[in-house]
């Protein structure tokens, strides 16, 4: 495998895992849990969903074509409640990733050098790749705080849990400790 195609391959492959950690924390949570803020300033979960869906969605819509913020995107109002559901936050949530993950399985090894623009700053294709992968997990780390917050005790772990690392280790080292 070149390295082009394999940076494509594992940069899907590390955002599908950032996302199904946020999937996993959605599970555990209700709907008063996802619109929960802990005050004036703070976003909640559903927020954060809309911004990132927001960004997904103007970033990777015409990536290699457009610029990657759309005249029709207004961040702003994704920083303000628009959902009201659980569901209605998972479709778009949904939704956001499909567009993410639909422009990266079409990309060649050639397009990695060439030349987008996000707000009219040029990038070439794998930085803004990058950019999002920085992006994402920053956002996400919030959800998985959030939750962890709300669920408190009753939080079910998507990591390796406290106390459990040797034991971890252990297991992955397996017949390689002989």
């Amino acid at each position: 495998m070149s390295l082009e195609n394999g940076f494509i391959k594992d940069c899907i492959k590390r955002l599908s895992y950032y996302k199904e950690l946020a999937d996993k924390t959605f599970d555990q949570l209700s709907d008063e849990d996802l619109f929960y803020h802990a005050n004036e300033e703070s976003n909640s979960i559903a927020v954060i969903v809309q911004h990132m869906a927001g960004n997904m969605l103007s970033r990777f819509t015409g990536f290699l074509t457009e610029d990657g913020e759309k005249a029709w995107r207004n961040r702003d109002q994704e920083f303000e409640v628009a959902l009201t559901t659980k569901d209605d936050m998972l479709n778009l949530w949904q939704k956001g990733w499909a567009c993410v993950f639909h422009a990266l399985e079409q990309l060649q090894p050639a397009d990695l050098t060439k030349t987008i623009y996000i707000r009219t700053e040029p990038l070439l294709v794998y930085d803004a790749v990058l950019r999002q992968l920085a992006h994402y997990p920053h956002h996400i780390g919030q959800i998985l705080y959030i939750g962890k917050m709300r669920k408190g005790a009753s939080w079910q772990t998507l990591s390796i849990p406290r106390g459990g690392s040797n034991t971890f280790n252990d297991q992955m080292a397996g017949p390689r400790k002989q």
